[in-house]
């Protein structure tokens, strides 16, 4: 990642979003293979088609989350204690957060992570309506990259929050480096309520990054609609495709956007061509069991406290506890 540490605490300017963004595609276009971060698909746009996504049919996951999350509620207040600070990463619209701020009671605060200013805002500002007692401490950037947490959220005992199988989105690697720099931020007596979405027949995992009404595909390629709109690219939306499929070796879905035909375009003032048929890789979400989740938590400052699963083991919630940062 690119994102300094604090560059997100203090309020970025759209220049400096633009810029990163910018150096990010370029950087990513320009390699082979091709492939951008997964976290510039979520502009305002981007955020609003990934909450359709999450009411459709074929996406299992949040409403399986969902539901354990409301069963284990009131055990991972117990397990919390009174007096901590909820600290969300990847917040989005803050959903799934309420029903632990619901169980929750008398937190120090809860500070969302969000990588679209606008959308965190308007999630926060919505926050403090519904919970008028609650003290609500956005913080805007990026949260592999982030060390600390600004002055604004207090220090009190931190919970972590990482719902939705957001740790799939990250290789092996980026996964344990952000569990070990979630450790740090969260402290010595942190812990952490993770979901991890778990291995299962490939045809459902294929539906529910296919779906039927194209808005996992509205969403791969709204990365063109804004590379166009801030990048000055000259992108034709009719040429691409989204492309998403289960590689049963690694574990994962792959998403692309794939070029349907031969053709050139601009970014940022630079020429780009494109072969019929090439990828441009967009985002992977890694299913584990409970084996191999263990194995990737193993070595990070955190052990798997407890874990609760669905009637169908599609889905598991896992309560990790922080202990001794490994040498």
């Amino acid at each position: 990642m690119t994102t300094s540490p604090l560059h997100h605490h203090l309020a970025p300017t759209a220049v400096a979003d633009r810029e990163e963004f910018e150096r990010a595609v370029l950087d990513g276009l320009s390699r082979a293979p091709r492939a951008i971060p997964a976290k510039f698909l979520y502009d305002v746009r981007g955020s609003q088609l990934f909450d359709q996504i999450c009411e459709l049919p074929e996406y299992y996951l949040t409403r399986t989350e969902t539901k354990i999350l409301r069963a284990c509620a009131p055990r991972i207040a117990e397990l919390a204690g009174p007096g901590r600070a909820l600290v969300e990463f990847g917040s989005g619209s803050s959903v799934k957060s309420r029903i632990l701020l619901d169980a929750m009671q008398g937190l120090a605060a809860y500070a969302p992570i969000d990588i679209s200013r606008e959308h965190l805002d308007a999630t926060a500002d919505k926050l403090r309506r519904d919970y008028p007692g609650l003290r609500v401490e956005p913080v805007c950037g990026d949260y592999m990259a982030i060390d600390t947490l600004p002055d604004s959220v207090p220090r009190a005992r931190r919970l972590g929050f990482f719902p939705g199988s957001t740790i799939g989105n990250l290789t092996p690697d980026e996964a344990k480096a952000f569990l070990r720099r979630a450790r740090t931020l969260l402290g010595d007596d942190g812990a952490m309520v993770l979901g991890v979405d778990l291995r299962k027949d490939p045809a459902l995992l294929h539906a529910a990054y296919n779906d039927s009404a194209g808005i996992t595909a509205a969403f791969t390629l709204n990365l063109l609609r804004r590379m166009n709109r801030e990048l000055d690219a000259t992108l034709d939306l009719s040429g691409f495709a989204h492309e998403a499929f289960y590689n049963e070796e690694k574990g994962r879905i792959e998403i692309y956007f794939r070029s349907l035909r031969s053709q050139t375009a601009m970014v940022a003032g630079w020429r780009f061509m494109f072969a019929q048929g090439e990828r441009v890789h967009t985002e992977y979400s890694y299913k584990y069991d409970h084996r191999t989740f263990a194995a990737l938590v193993e070595g990070t400052g955190f052990r798997v406290g407890q874990t609760w699963v669905d009637d169908d083991s599609f889905f598991a919630v896992h309560y990790l506890v922080a202990e001794r940062l490994p040498d």
